[in-house]
């Protein structure tokens, strides 16, 4: 593998800074920080909530909408906890975790899921599975959950833990990562869940094959306790900012909205047109400093996939290239693995950067959607993401923004809002021709990603040809 340049760290936001020459001396220095390095300054002052409406309108409101369930549901231990808890860990039966595992108990843990408090009991699971949403104890409505968080074990597990309350979790390298408590063991019925999330079960399935087909044939649920913070020591966990980071950011820079992309590809600069686009329109709008969260997937992808720190890598050339602006973006790793399961999992991707206090989410072509498995199709409909998320329950505080299509501009050799009535005009590259230029070492047309971008991705697929011509030892 090629080398892979670390990221400078983004700190957070300073304290206020009172003197005119101090914050001019940040202005005329801003070109020479570090891309991903956050504002210093602090901004002007959000105005005061108005009334909250679901479609892009002048209406104009807080940006920090409460979480799911009115508060962040925040599991890992205080620190004067932790030896007891490790000691009290060494008692009890043990369960280990995979790698994809523990990025659900990372989700759980810094309430991406909130309010649920650990993997879920059967109640919480059918609800989930059969309504794509959870109801709140005590009358208090509904919440969006569309994606089960499960925990699978097999027989030996379930035969080890026996009638007992609780469970110590072990990491994929056999550390203790957390106790899961109050435990209800129940039957993992595997052909149910992946006909439901993914209306389909055909074979193929990236997730599926990764982290379902081979899981135990029972599910364990119980409220978690996170011994410490969940660190993956890759050179990326600076990035990885839970939502209460995230809404003490926007705090501090006083964000008055707050627009959510996700992405799990590298951004071009159709990507950029978008993000921008939508700024302008917040702007125009009558919002005043309108932050982007540019939110790639950090969890399990598939094979073909570009890798995290590749695309974290080009990220930061994007910036650094000025095709975002560094002042009103925050870049940072959302940790939930991907299932590619269309409709259905777009939903909680929405849900969760509700917990982190976005209230605007972008969405595009068939979001979380890929080819189908076995058949030369799109699995789902393109369109139906966005209308999905425009209609499902317990996603109502939050504005949905669908994109506007772009694609390239063979006339003005740039990307560009797609114009039917000069429909000859336009060429569409989609990721797979993008991984493909790269991988061929052709460059796109001018104007399709910048420079700096477009060499990370060269290089990371020079790399993986000079790896597969190594001769294997005899």
């Amino acid at each position: 593998m090629a080398t892979t340049h670390l990221l400078t760290p983004p700190r957070l936001h300073h304290p206020t800074l009172s003197s005119p020459s101090s914050a001019a001396r940040l202005r005329a220095s801003a070109s020479l920080a570090h891309p991903l390095l956050h504002s210093r300054l602090r901004l002007a002052a959000r105005p005061s909530p108005r009334p909250r409406r679901r479609a892009m309108s002048t209406t104009v409101r807080s940006s920090l909408i409460d979480p799911d369930g009115g508060a962040l549901v925040e599991l890992v231990a205080a620190p004067d906890r932790r030896a007891a808890l490790r000691a009290e860990a060494e008692q009890l039966p043990r369960v280990r975790m995979s790698l994809v595992d523990l990025q659900w108990a990372h989700v759980l843990a810094e309430g991406w899921a909130s309010p649920l408090r650990g993997f879920m009991r059967e109640d919480e699971y059918l609800q989930s599975l059969h309504f794509n949403c959870i109801r709140l104890p005590d009358g208090g409505g509904l919440v969006n959950m569309s994606l089960p968080i499960v925990l699978a074990i097999g027989d030996a597990d379930k035969e080890q833990i026996g009638n007992k309350p609780d469970v110590a979790l072990e990491g994929p390298d056999g550390g203790i990562v957390a106790i899961l408590r109050r435990v209800e063991v129940y039957p993992h019925n595997k052909e149910e869940r992946i006909a439901r999330i993914w209306g389909t079960t055909a074979p193929g399935l990236p997730y599926v094959d990764e982290a379902i087909a081979s899981a135990g044939n029972w599910l364990i649920g119980g409220d978690l306790e996170v011994l410490e913070p969940i660190k993956y020591n890759d050179g990326l966990d600076h990035y990885r900012l839970s939502p209460r980071q995230l809404r003490n950011e926007f705090d501090k820079r006083g964000a008055d909205a707050v627009f959510a992309f996700q992405l799990r590809n590298p951004v071009h600069n159709g990507h950029a047109l978008l993000m921008n686009d939508t700024r302008r329109r917040l702007l125009e709008m009558g919002y005043k400093n309108p932050i982007l969260l540019l939110h790639p997937l950090g969890g399990f992808t598939k094979a073909d996939d570009v890798p995290l720190p590749v695309r974290m890598e080009q990220h930061s050339k994007v910036l650094e290239d000025g095709v975002l602006d560094p002042e009103t973006t925050i870049v940072s790793i959302f940790p939930s693995p991907m299932h590619y399961a269309g409709p259905t999992e777009v939903q909680w991707h929405a849900k969760a950067r509700i917990n982190a206090g976005a209230n605007f989410y972008i969405v595009g072509r068939d979001p979380a959607g890929m080819g189908h498995p076995t058949e030369k199709r799109d699995l789902y409909n393109p369109d139906h993401g966005k209308k999905v998320l425009s209609m499902a329950p317990g996603l109502e505080k939050l504005n949905i923004l669908p994109f506007k299509v772009a694609a390239y501009d063979t006339v003005a050799k740039e990307m560009a809002f797609f114009d039917p009535s000069r429909s000859q005009d336009f060429l569409f590259i989609s990721g797979t021709k993008m991984r493909t230029f790269a991988k061929n070492g052709e460059n796109p047309p001018d104007g399709f990603m910048c420079p700096g971008g477009w060499k990370v991705l060269v290089d990371y697929y020079n790399s993986l040809q000079a790896e597969e011509a190594v001769p294997a030892p005899v």
